[in-house]
């Protein structure tokens, strides 16, 4: 699953590094669509959570049936939800994107991005809704190699509607979010095919169980979805303030947004592959297991991130020349690089803390967390920083703010794990 993350995660980034060759405007303006991308990206997840939970509980329980109920409901409301929101995405785009800061030029640009980046959401929703199914049965596998098989796709389609070929010249920008369209329905074809050689699925009593799990879906879903959107509405907050920086100043942030979820990705897998399994523990009163497994996550999360952001900061200008189409968007990123990478050791702890509420029982402290990470910690911090008025005072302000959170929830995880108790879906 690790490998399968690390590779979405980094053709993201290189589709970042092809959108910074075409110059610093395009790679700026999709820097103000990557909060709301996000923001779509949090929904599909909150749901994930919620469906995969109450998938791998009905089977630790022997629901066998129910399971298979689910799984149906998931693909069918989950992708119904999200068409519903990049059609409203699509509509308010230009009163978003101004108050974001985007200039007319970059709204131009984002204008002919954002319809095809939007269906590209939309279908890697319905393959990620899919990738549940298999994580709540216990095959991470197959959602893995299929995230390598997808940024595979999408790394030799970018180039060719990027820039173009022979005396084709390409889409520019827009070709990114189309070779990323393609490359998602190859995953959902495979997907697909997959689901149709189990029996997952079931195509009766799907009324009736709505009715019945929809207290518990949203007892979990709303506060995890509510956990997932903090950190998109968060990032059009900095987005807004690193505009008035300049463009790029925004383009910088873009791509560091980018190293940042790359860098994360292990934590990203074990967020994805950890809920199930504490799930069945949670249905079978396994709470020593769920105490093993807490320790084992964060002290890999913790270890690695500190490696990694170290090596980050250190290789910073040669990271940044690789990835930056100018030079003025190099310097600026390298500033990021210097300070944010080594506090993503600190932000890891909180994403697997509020991962684990929400499988355990406990979404509205999950919630509660991710709330005081953001409200309380990061964009206190972040504000502290654009006081300063330049670039290094929002990293400064940033990697303080991801420090704290982590410390706060893992406080909170020690307090909690201490007399572990269980609870209703849905309490907090």
């Amino acid at each position: 699953m690790a490998i399968g993350v690390l590779s979405l995660l980094g053709f993201q980034l290189i589709d970042s590094a092809f959108v910074a060759r075409l110059g610093t405007a395009p790679l700026a303006a999709q820097s103000f669509t990557l909060p709301l991308s996000f923001l779509i990206i949090g929904v599909q997840v909150g749901m994930g959570i919620a469906i995969a939970a109450l998938i791998s509980r009905a089977l630790g329980a022997g629901e066998a049936s129910r399971a298979r109920r689910l799984s149906s409901l998931v693909l069918l409301v989950g992708a119904l939800v999200i068409a519903l929101l990049a059609v409203g995405l699509w509509l308010a785009q230009v009163p978003i994107f101004r108050r974001l800061g985007a200039a007319p030029d970059s709204l131009a640009l984002i204008r002919a991005y954002w319809g095809p980046q939007l269906l590209s959401a939309w279908v890697g929703a319905v393959l990620y809704f899919g990738y549940s199914l298999f994580r709540a049965h216990g095959n991470t596998r197959l959602p893995g190699s299929l995230m390598v098989i997808t940024s595979l796709a999408n790394l030799a389609l970018d180039p060719l509607l990027i820039f173009g070929v022979g005396d084709w010249q390409g889409l520019g920008l827009p070709g990114a979010a189309w070779a990323t369209v393609l490359a998602m329905l190859v995953g959902l074809g495979v997907m697909g095919m997959r689901l149709a050689g189990t029996d997952w699925l079931a195509t009766r009593g799907l009324w009736e169980e709505a009715g019945r799990s929809l207290r518990p879906f949203l007892g979990i879903a709303g506060p995890a979805m509510i956990s997932q959107l903090m950190p998109p509405l968060a990032a059009m907050l900095a987005i807004s303030v690193v505009a008035r920086l300049g463009e790029s100043q925004v383009a910088a942030w873009g791509l560091a947004s980018r190293l940042e979820t790359l860098s994360l990705m292990a934590v990203l897998a074990m967020t994805m592959s950890l809920p199930p399994w504490l799930g069945r523990c949670y249905g079978a009163g396994d709470w020593p297991q769920v105490n093993r497994l807490m320790r084992l996550a964060l002290k890999v999360a913790v270890l690695w991130q500190l490696g990694l952001g170290l090596g980050l900061a250190l290789a910073a200008p040669w990271v940044s020349a690789a990835l930056a189409g100018s030079a003025e968007v190099s310097d600026d990123l390298t500033i990021l690089l210097h300070w944010l990478p080594p506090s993503y050791a600190a932000l890891g702890v909180c994403m697997l803390v509020v991962s684990a509420g929400n499988a355990l029982g406990w979404p509205l402290r999950a919630m509660m967390m991710s709330a005081a990470r953001l409200f309380a910690f990061y964009l206190p911090c972040l504000g502290l920083g654009a006081w300063l008025g330049d670039l290094p005072g929002l990293a400064l302000g940033a990697a303080l703010g991801n420090l704290l959170a982590g410390l706060a929830a893992w406080g909170l995880l020690r307090r909690t794990l201490a007399s572990p108790r269980r609870q209703p879906v849905g309490s907090g």
